[in-house]
């Protein structure tokens, strides 16, 4: 009887929490120019991850300079090269919409980045640097991993075939590029860091 009481106080409790958060909160106005289609949703989109993917071309570098386990260097150096690839991708969705490839600023990306300095500046060199760079350049997969997945689902619907090829092809190399970050924090090298 008393966990009825308990169970209908905290609804009750809950219901009007939600109410009193719905009345305060209020909705976002688009801004001018707003995307009103999917079509519109997608080519912004590919804007702003066509400007992330320019920025990792600048940023990854660094981190390969600044890593010292060997096997993390050359997958770096490896992703670096499948970058530019995806650049070129991107390049191709837009010709294939019949548009100039042009990007956005990525605030998202932009945080990620920031994050990944900070964690090289916060860190000693060798191992924990290490651990801490595969942890950035994970969330930094992560993000292109979702993406890259919405962006192929989008260019389905609008029955943008090359585009779809495109997205898929660069979201499985996405992937494996996170399962090989994996292996090597998992080889060892986040025990080192210890």
């Amino acid at each position: 009887m008393e966990t009825k009481t308990a169970t209908k106080k905290t609804t009750a409790k809950t219901t009007t929490t939600s109410k009193t958060a719905s009345k305060t909160a209020s909705k976002t106005p688009a801004k001018k120019g707003a995307a009103k289609e999917l079509k519109d949703l997608f080519e912004d989109s590919l804007k702003d991850i066509y400007w992330a993917e320019k920025a990792l071309v600048k940023a990854l570098p660094a981190m390969m300079k600044n890593a010292t386990d060997e096997k993390l260097k050359a997958g770096i150096e490896k992703h670096i090269a499948e970058t530019k690839t995806h650049v070129e991708r991107l390049e191709a969705c837009f010709s294939a919409l019949g548009k100039k490839a042009q990007a956005k600023k990525c605030d998202a990306m932009q945080g990620l980045l920031d994050e990944g300095k900070s964690i090289m500046e916060e860190t000693e060199p060798g191992a924990v640097r290490d651990a801490g760079i595969i942890a950035a350049a994970q969330k930094v997969e992560h993000y292109e991993i979702a993406t890259y997945g919405t962006l192929a689902a989008f260019a389905k619907v609008l029955k943008e075939d090359e585009c779809v090829k495109h997205l898929l092809q660069t979201l499985a190399e996405e992937k494996k590029c996170d399962e090989l970050l994996t292996k090597v924090a998992d080889t060892n090298l986040n025990s080192k860091a210890m």
